[in-house]
């Protein structure tokens, strides 16, 4: 396990629950004034990256929609490669993670012009955000937004010429839980000291409450601070955790923005749970790509709790189910995400779809998944990616994204009938029409014979009456394994409350668990994580047992 000072979900559980009914009670943001009316007329005139009538846009108008993953890179400032690997995953966008020198060792201008450059040449929009404010006023280490914005002044001369790629987000959730009122003013003056040094860039700014701004200061304040930047070049950014487990909370704080005409991305969110609460991962996703708005999914690797990386240990290969579902799930960043036209990508001139793929056919079909596969699309620019949609009666519902003519769906149910399709895509974001259907029966539900299989059990987290637990699943084999289905025994009475990464039965002290869509498939020596809170008694020992399909695992 590798020892980090990643940010902090920081929200006391009485805390949390005080919160959560407060949110929906916020104050709504107004919506905006002539003062901010004149700003984003000013910003429109921006050079580089600017914000338009509450968008975030490219110099040359392309609204621009961050996909992209955060980067500890002064964590580990060896894990340069990480950049490429971002970029390969088909994101357009990383935050990195930097340090003024408060808290951390401090990255020096030529680390920081180094960084930009890789950036550029991964062809990646790069936000650079100094994370030694993190959660001021109540983490006594934290340091302040002035400090912050003093590092950014001697960053200058690397970062003047660099608006097209670069956006600076001030300082990392710059205010804890303690009198979060506090946050505004400090931030309009980080705001201003910029500006007034002749900073042109688009500037981020991070919520209080550990950037969850759960008592809504950033949300009433917005319009405020948004008029104190004289260009207008100012988004914000919500962090998204254990406070947004609900699909109203997730909904009604984002809309609150973009009804204002106010910029925001979702610049940080988790989907794993935590003894706070669940987050709505899914309904973060696809409200991000209903309103067009940017998200960064925490963190890349090298979190000091494991559930957060999205891969492991750095390794591209290895995903977690986390970063399955951040890359591969819907409207995730293979799905949704498109290069900046900067660097060539996104083709705003283009406005003719690709011609319909081919029509599809099933291969491997086992209990609970399919591999489909189709003659290529063709395109007057290029094909960038492939969306395969399952079609029941008048409705279709995207289940999987490929970047290539083929796709393993999973999470399907054991015989039963389906009907799937495919829609290809163009890098300017145009759509074909649908190909023909084929139709697929799934086998019977008898396990996949013959597997080899791993499992390692441990506990992540404990507390007076709970605890969260987390199981890696491990093949063994040289084949792949498709569908799959995990069996073990609780001792000591424990259950289990709140899962992810599959769905959890418990029959007395036997638990059942089957796949989500994105942990189904197990490639040949590779792994998935499941996890769950569960309460307990004061006894919690592990289960020393576990069944993958009806074959018995060894334990890791």
């Amino acid at each position: 396990m590798r020892t980090t000072g990643r940010t902090k979900r920081k929200s006391p559980v009485t805390v949390v629950l005080t919160a959560l009914a407060a949110l929906l009670g916020l104050v709504v943001v107004g919506a905006p004034g002539p003062a901010a009316a004149q700003a984003r007329e000013a910003g429109a005139l921006a050079t580089g990256l600017h914000i338009g009538d509450g968008r975030l846009l490219e110099a040359n108008g392309n609204d621009f929609v961050m996909r992209g993953v955060n980067h500890a890179h002064t964590w580990y400032p060896g894990e340069t490669q990480s950049l490429a690997d971002i970029k390969a995953t088909g994101a357009n966008t990383v935050r990195v993670v930097l340090s003024d020198g408060h808290r951390w060792s401090k990255n020096s201008p030529a680390d920081v012009a180094s960084i930009v450059d890789q950036c550029k040449t991964n062809r990646l929009i790069c936000v650079l955000e100094v994370h030694d404010t993190t959660g001021y006023g109540e983490d006594a280490a934290a340091g302040t937004l002035d400090h912050a914005a003093d590092y950014w002044l001697g960053l200058q001369s690397v970062l003047t010429g660099e608006e097209n790629y670069v956006i600076i987000n001030i300082g990392n959730e710059p205010w804890g839980n303690t009198n979060p009122e506090g946050w505004t003013a400090p931030t309009i003056s980080a705001v201003k000291k910029l500006r007034t040094a002749g900073f042109g860039h688009t500037i981020m700014v991070d919520a209080p409450n550990w950037g969850q701004d759960w008592q809504g200061v950033m949300r009433a304040n917005a319009q405020t601070v948004y008029d104190a930047d004289p260009t207008g070049n100012l988004i914000f950014s919500i962090h998204m955790y254990s406070v947004y487990n609900t699909a109203d909370k997730v909904t009604d704080y984002l809309n609150a923005f973009v009804d204002a005409g106010l910029p925001i991305l979702i610049g940080e969110f988790g989907g794993p749970a935590d003894q706070y609460g669940d987050p709505d991962e899914n309904t973060m996703m696809a409200t991000a790509q209903q309103l067009k708005l940017g998200y960064l999914a925490w963190s890349w690797s090298g979190n000091t709790d494991p559930i957060l990386d999205l891969t492991i240990d750095f390794d591209p290969t290895r995903l977690s189910s986390w970063g399955e579902r951040i890359f591969n799930g819907v409207n995730g960043i293979a799905q949704t995400s498109r290069e900046a036209t900067v660097f060539g990508g996104g083709e705003p001139g283009d406005t003719e779809a690709p011609r319909a793929p081919g029509t599809p056919t099933a291969s491997a079909v086992t209990a609970t998944s399919a591999t489909l596969s189709w003659t290529a699309a063709t395109d007057n620019v290029g094909v960038a990616g492939y969306d395969v949609v399952r079609i029941s009666g008048g409705s279709e519902t995207t289940v999987a994204a490929s970047s290539t003519n083929s796709v393993t769906v999973s999470g399907l149910t054991a015989e039963t009938s389906y009907t799937f399709a495919v829609y290809a895509r163009d890098a300017a974001g145009n759509r074909s029409a649908r190909s023909a259907t084929v139709a697929v029966v799934t086998d019977k539900g008898t396990g996949t014979p013959g597997a080899a299989c791993s499992v390692g059990y441990r506990v992540v987290g404990d507390w007076p009456g709970g605890f969260q637990g987390e199981i890696i699943i491990r093949n063994t084999a040289t084949t792949a394994i498709n569908g799959w289905t995990l069996g073990f025994s609780f001792a000591d009475g424990q259950k289990v409350s709140h899962a992810w990464g599959g769905s959890f039965t418990q029959n007395g002290g036997a638990v059942t668990v089957v796949p989500a869509s994105y942990t189904s498939a197990i490639p040949a020596g590779g792994s998935v994580t499941v996890g769950f809170n569960g309460t307990r008694g004061a006894t919690n020992t592990a289960p020393t047992g576990f069944t993958l399909s009806g074959t018995a695992c060894a334990t890791a």
